[in-house]
């Protein structure tokens, strides 16, 4: 990996917790996001409204050591590595491991930012959502073009949603992370024209709509039906982790067949978190389905979904040392990002980048210099030296 400009495409952060009091105005500073002790937990509370255990929310311990198992649970923010939450112990920790910069998302509010919707009153809702997109631009610059957030969206209100992503562009964002599934939340589906509005000005502002696995309740299913109740809670961690990296196939399934990535030609979204290895599979299976339904069903598409992928989806990967090669046959090289998921249970720190060479051992230099940052300057807009 010397001489490439390494750009990981998934990292997370776990917000400070003053993060949303520290730029709230006074007026409204009690009713911001706090953690506050419930039961013996530090726990993130919205005016009153319990939201989400305040945890450590990875499991590189403050030392630089990876943790396995489930003890992370009860780990608090001060046991966790402080580049979780510091911008510069997280760029000395890059340093450290050869990576030039790295996209961020969100713990607090959900990997989609779907439990904002716990906060009732919508005013103090939409504060939230443009508080925390405040803190992802003022990271950016903090980390002098290192760190680049993923914007959160007030999706539930379509109006305010545009107005947000029209002020995220202007405040150098390069992305919005979108809940998945608005229609759990009797909102309209993903695939419906209300969305349109929303498509055409990500695409107009050269902004990627990233769906992070888990970026809804539905899909949050660690320890429910996935995994049986003998399991044991470390087995049914390890499964319902793996589960939710195939959750996303049915994300890009439903954009494809809805015809949104049809109606929307310059639209460009990535399935972040996934992995590549299923994206093979999965397309020769949604190409199939097409011979299997009547033609009045197939009238708004005019390509293969493979066709589509290839245009406008991008994917990202970190512990596969196998499969990419098919993977870049499927959709082109273009299309594949490096990530470690850092701080999380799955993340490949320290090892990331021995594991990606491994991986892309047998391809040509420009393709691995391509997945490995090339991709993500260009998809994001990220200069690099």
């Amino acid at each position: 990996m010397r001489d490439i400009c390494i750009i990981d495409a998934d990292t997370h952060l776990t917000e400070p917790h003053d993060l949303w009091a520290s730029r709230a105005p006074s007026a409204m500073r009690d009713r911001m996001p706090k953690v506050v002790d419930i039961d013996g937990h530090p726990t993130w509370v919205v005016d009153g409204v319990r939201i989400n255990r305040a945890g450590a929310n990875g499991v590189i311990n403050a030392e630089g050591v990876k943790v396995r198992g489930t003890s992370f649970f009860g780990w608090t923010i001060d046991q966790v590595h402080p580049g979780a939450y510091s911008v510069p112990d997280r760029l000395s920790m890059m340093d450290d491991t050869g990576v030039w910069a790295q996209v961020v998302y969100p713990n607090a509010f959900g990997l989609g930012t779907q439990q904002f919707l716990k906060v009732a009153d919508e005013e103090l809702r939409l504060l939230t959502v443009t508080i925390f997109n405040d803190a992802m631009a003022e990271m950016t610059e903090a980390s002098s073009g290192r760190l680049f957030g993923m914007a959160a969206l007030p999706f539930w209100d379509l109006s305010a949603a545009l107005a947000e992503v029209e002020r995220i562009g202007s405040l150098g964002l390069r992305g919005i992370n979108l809940a998945s599934s608005p229609h759990d939340h009797g909102l309209p589906d993903l695939g419906t024209s209300h969305w349109d509005p929303l498509w055409e000005l990500c695409a107009e502002l050269g902004l990627p709509v990233n769906f992070h696995i888990g970026a809804a309740d539905s899909a949050m299913d660690w320890f429910g039906t996935v995994s049986w109740p003998s399991l044991r809670l470390n087995q049914k961690l390890g499964l319902g982790s793996a589960m939710l990296y195939l959750n996303n196939a049915a994300v890009f399934g439903n954009l494809i067949y809805s015809g949104v990535l049809e109606r929307h030609p310059k639209l460009q979204v990535v399935s972040v978190e996934s992995g590549v290895g299923w994206i093979p599979f999965f397309l020769q299976a949604l190409d199939y389905q097409l011979g299997e339904m009547s033609p009045r069903s197939l009238e708004h598409l005019s390509m293969t979904p493979t066709e589509y992928f290839r245009r406008q989806v991008h994917a990202c990967f970190w512990f596969e040392t196998s499969g990419i090669d098919r993977a870049i046959a499927a959709l082109g090289h273009e299309h594949l990002m490096f990530e470690t998921d850092f701080p999380h249970p799955t993340c490949s720190f320290p090892d990331g980048l021995d594991i990606a060479a491994k991986a892309l051992a047998d391809v040509d230099d420009e393709v691995r210099r391509d997945i490995m940052g090339g991709n993500a300057a260009r998809l994001y807009g990220i200069a690099t030296p």
